[in-house]
């Protein structure tokens, strides 16, 4: 098997605050990049929770109104807090992209192709991308309709990627990566939601039809979110199938964990891929 990227990683939103103060967790933004280089494709979530908080530092209260108009007015300013921190953080002597995306260019074919060499282009050039969904210029209704739209012309394979699980399995595909970190704030996939003893410490078999057998047994049991409008394992799950079926290693991990020590085995984690 041949692949053009080594990994591809993801962290959710909560993963990148201390919520207890209401602040971005800068120690997770240190730990990250200090591991981020060229051949990594960052995909991270946090734009709009940290425009929200950004804000509220400053203005003293949250927005209020219209929720999509709000989403999208925390998003553009958590954007620049976001690109900032990591630009902090990952090492100098590496470029730093932002790149972001939305549905519509991973359903159009062109578009999907240009994306692919922008990324293919980063590694030889000492380049980390950090992707994020664009949502300071998207918003659901106009979203569902030309999704909608994408299907009643008949599209084969239509995406989302509102939800950057899917984003991330979505670039992982197209890059053909070898390995797929998520990264959230818990340890991996529970065969018990509500109990972290019964964390699945591995999802395996002799090929990619055996393991997506083993995640489609496993989704029965996977039932709630982290927080309101989160997808929860059940989708994460939904996700990876088609990186796994390309031949794709998945870890599903804490973030409080080093990359190094979860591709090792030397964190707790969810390990999904064929022996």
């Amino acid at each position: 098997m041949t692949f053009d990227y080594e990994l591809v990683g993801k962290i959710g939103s909560m993963a990148l605050i201390r919520k207890e103060d209401n602040d971005i967790d800068y120690n997770i933004f240190s730990r990250l990049g200090a591991m981020l280089r060229p051949g990594m494709i960052w995909v991270s979530s946090g734009a709009t929770e940290i425009g929200r908080l950004d804000y509220m530092k400053r203005i003293g209260h949250e927005l209020a109104g219209n929720v999509e108009q709000c989403k999208a007015d925390y998003a553009a300013q958590g954007q620049a807090i976001l690109m900032a921190t990591y630009r902090q953080f990952i090492s100098p002597q590496y470029s730093v992209r932002q790149v972001l995306v939305e549905h519509q260019h991973f359903n159009d074919p062109e578009k999907r192709e240009f994306i692919r060499q922008l990324l293919l282009r980063c590694k030889p050039q000492g380049a980390v991308p950090i992707v994020n969904y664009n949502d300071s210029v998207s918003f659901e209704e106009n979203r569902r309709m030309e999704l909608m739209n994408l299907r009643g012309e008949g599209a084969h394979h239509v995406v989302e990627c509102v939800d950057n699980d899917e984003t991330a399995a979505v670039i992982c595909t197209l890059v053909r990566a070898r390995r797929l970190v998520i990264l959230s704030s818990v340890d991996g996939i529970y065969a018990d939601p509500t109990d972290p003893s019964t964390r699945v410490p591995e999802i395996s078999g002799k090929d990619a039809q055996e393991v997506i057998a083993g995640i489609e047994h496993l989704q029965q049991s996977c039932v709630g979110a982290s927080r309101p409008g989160a997808n929860g394992a059940r989708a994460k799950l939904e996700f990876i199938k088609e990186p796994v079926a390309m031949g794709t290693t998945v870890y599903i991990a804490h973030a409080r964990h080093r990359l190094d020590d979860i591709l090792s085995g030397n964190a707790p984690c969810t390990r999904i891929g064929v022996r």
